[in-house]
């Protein structure tokens, strides 16, 4: 065997070590952790609901209430619409869920963040908005839903407009 045909030999038996390696890893790790994905967990029903009020009330079972403890930041006018900043913070204790919905929106929920005890409950998206349309957050703390909403401009739609 010449000297190349070893290198190649080396060369091949690490490829194949590497993608035997990489299928071992997929079917020891990879189904577990696609299970627990689609666990119960998952708000599945929640991103499937077109409207707002049907949304909040698939993930927490109740309305929310309009509180000025809720900080929305949002721009009046959204110059495109693929691509809208957004951004929800609270000084309220005892945060454990942070949910922004785009009303108009094919899927009114558009993100839901969950909190560790401790965290602080800041969050900052990119929205996708089909059109001019309110924009909702809501946050659960000690057991109650507040929420803010401001209407956004979209000058160039984002959901296929």
């Amino acid at each position: 065997m010449a000297a190349s045909d070893s290198k190649m030999f080396d060369r091949r038996f690490v490829l194949r070590a590497a993608g035997l390696g990489s299928v071992l890893a997929v079917t020891a790790f990879g189904f577990p952790l696609r299970a627990a994905a689609s666990s119960a967990a998952y708000p599945a029903d929640a991103f499937r609901q077109k409207g707002e009020a049907d949304a909040v009330k698939a993930l927490f079972g109740q309305a929310a209430a309009a509180s000025d403890k809720v900080k929305l930041d949002a721009p009046e006018i959204a110059e495109n619409g693929a691509v809208v900043p957004v951004s929800v913070s609270t000084d309220l204790p005892d945060v454990t869920a942070i949910a922004i919905l785009v009303a108009e929106n094919p899927s009114a929920l558009a993100a839901l963040y969950k909190f560790a005890p401790g965290t602080p409950p800041t969050v900052a998206s990119r929205l996708k908005m089909a059109k001019t349309t309110p924009v909702i957050a809501v946050v659960e703390a000690g057991g109650k839903l507040y929420s803010a909403t401001r209407e956004v401009k979209v000058t160039v739609g984002g959901c296929g407009g």
